[in-house]
């Protein structure tokens, strides 16, 4: 009888520690480091002059849909969001990452907490209403997924120095641009919390799930 009274305690300690064990995996996989350049601001606190470490977070910028409306930071206040940059007419990855990122689209379509916005960096020839056709042929619509376009030199500032991402003309370069196949995660306090391959379906998988688990921080 003390021989199967151990066994049974045996195995709740051994299923106890299995779930503690994948609680803690979980909350593992839901801490997001905060990704870019921390700056090093001085201040005096006490009097006495203190560093302190300042996360990047995406700066501000305005820029227009294609429906027309302004897009700001504020436009996604409360929401995380996913960005990339492309153009309607580039031969290369573009076609791959906006399949992808319909994906995206599709699983959080119904969730207003979640949004996307692709930037062209070719805003000459990316008109609003052309970018307005290119969002009618793929069935998508604001304000869950922005086609940005704007001033050039804004639109490659933001990418390099905001996302921190390629984003430039480039002669060289099949079709004229150069530019990252990233999708970029960005909480929202406008911080990188993520940066996946938009070319590459296993790391979609992993933003998709991302993007749930990132919510998940502000309901605890």
């Amino acid at each position: 009888m003390n021989k199967f009274k151990s066994i049974i305690l045996f195995t709740f300690i051994s299923l106890t520690l299995v779930a503690c064990g994948l609680e803690n995996q979980k909350n593992k996989k839901a801490e997001f480091p905060v990704l870019g350049r921390k700056q090093y601001v001085e201040k005096e606190v006490d009097g006495k002059i203190v560093t302190d470490t300042v996360d990047h977070t995406i700066p501000d910028y305005k820029l227009v849909n294609q429906d027309s409306n302004w897009v700001t930071p504020e436009t996604f206040e409360g929401k995380v969001y996913v960005a990339d940059f492309f153009f309607t007419s580039c031969p290369t990855i573009c076609p791959t990452m906006k399949k992808e990122m319909l994906r995206v689209y599709e699983a959080y379509k119904e969730n207003d907490k979640v949004a996307i916005i692709s930037h062209t960096i070719d805003p000459e020839y990316d008109t609003v209403a052309l970018l307005k056709d290119f969002a009618e042929k793929l069935d998508v619509k604001a304000p869950k997924w922005h086609f940005l376009t704007g001033e050039k030199e804004a639109i490659y500032e933001l990418g390099q120095k905001g996302y921190m991402v390629t984003a430039m003309e480039d002669e060289n370069e099949v079709g004229g641009y150069l530019h990252s196949g990233a999708f970029v995660l960005v909480d929202k306090e406008r911080k990188i919390r993520g940066v996946y391959d938009g070319t590459r379906s296993e790391e979609v998988d992993k933003l998709i799930t991302d993007i749930e688990l990132l919510l998940a921080t502000y309901e605890e």
